[in-house]
């Protein structure tokens, strides 16, 4: 398997019609994610002194945190909005082998700054809310 470039792992936001339609969040430079389970153990005395958990039970989520440069981008501007208003909404993350991981979204932190003769960059985080799925 070939390594793949890190410019081509991208967060895209959905436009908020039917069907949606996807906009790349511009200006990433570093995106990250985060698959979290969350185990429920079933150990009773028959386990033989050994932690069982049980399949399928917990909780799931999918965190995204990423780092860029503010272009003001269409998709930047409906990320902010989500995040002032508190709104949950379609995000798709995209990779370089043609994969996608697809769901609903809350933006859970949203940090600008900038130097005096620098570009103003962001910070964000997201949590997943609800099944997000993988294709």
């Amino acid at each position: 398997m070939a390594a793949e470039k890190g410019s081509a792992f991208l967060l895209k936001i959905g436009n908020g019609a039917v069907p949606v339609a996807y906009a790349t969040v511009a200006g990433l430079r570093t995106t990250q994610l985060s698959v979290n389970g969350e185990a429920v153990a079933i150990t009773s005395k028959d386990s033989g002194g050994w932690r069982e958990l049980l399949s399928g039970a917990g909780v799931r989520s999918v965190s995204v945190s990423g780092a860029g440069v503010f272009t003001g981008s269409v998709a930047e501007v409906r990320l902010r909005s989500n995040a002032l208003a508190g709104s949950i909404d379609d995000y798709r993350l995209t990779f370089e082998g043609g994969e996608t991981m697809t769901g609903r979204f809350l933006v859970t932190r949203l940090d600008y700054a900038g130097d005096y003769n620098g570009e103003r960059n962001y910070t964000l985080a997201l949590e997943s809310s609800g099944p997000v799925v993988s294709a």
